[in-house]
């Protein structure tokens, strides 16, 4: 099969799409470049802040994809006929508790102490929603990270600054090149967007 003719069938199979104005809710960098990546056409757009809080009982999973239908609850009212909204939220799971986002720098290091020499689970929640449908699914991904050195920690935590990142790190950055044994499960789930899944389910939109 010739590279135009491939091209042609992968357009193809996008086209459901074209009826709709695609806008990814985030200010999230790495939910943007890995959106683009699946070559589909889309806006970015800034949610109003809202309460991330979630109800005590809700447990791994179920966390980010409740947030990240609040979110979408959020920017409904907004929305027009033909708008197809993606919002998402992601978290650490460690023994039963939530690593967020970190509030400085020495709750970062107090994470990442945590995560070191054990295996997490990075979860994301991911909400499609139009006027008339919504859709939630979640993605997990096990992260095994090697014993960190309080010196390794601490250096990157003070030259990348990962308060932006649920669980303190960047599975992209310095500390996954030489902190992740193994991952099990999606890679671009733990970056913050489950591309594999995402592109199967907008393909029923």
């Amino acid at each position: 099969m010739d590279e135009r003719r491939s091209l042609r069938m992968v357009s193809n199979t996008l086209r459901n799409l074209d009826r709709y104005r695609i806008l990814l809710a985030s200010n999230s960098p790495r939910r943007r470049e890995l959106l683009a990546g699946l070559g589909i056409k889309y806006d970015t757009v800034s949610l109003p802040d809202i309460d991330e809080s979630y109800p005590t009982h809700l447990k791994g999973g179920e966390i980010p994809a409740y947030i990240s239908k609040k979110k979408a609850e959020s920017y409904k009212s907004l929305m027009h006929e033909d708008t197809l909204l993606i919002t998402a939220d992601t978290i650490v799971w460690l023994n039963g508790r939530v690593f967020g986002k970190p509030n400085d720098e020495a709750e970062a290091v107090q994470m990442l102490k945590e995560l070191s020499g054990n295996t997490h689970t990075v979860y994301t929640g991911v909400t499609l929603t139009t006027r008339n449908r919504e859709c939630t699914f979640t993605a997990a991904t096990d992260v095994k990270f090697a014993e960190l050195t309080e010196e390794e920690i601490e250096f990157y935590v003070r030259k990348y600054v990962p308060l932006d990142k649920a669980g303190a790190y960047g599975v992209q950055e310095w500390i996954g090149y030489i902190g992740v044994e193994a991952i099990y499960g999606s890679y671009y789930n733990v970056m913050g967007l489950p591309l594999q899944r995402l592109y199967r389910e907008l393909l029923k939109f």
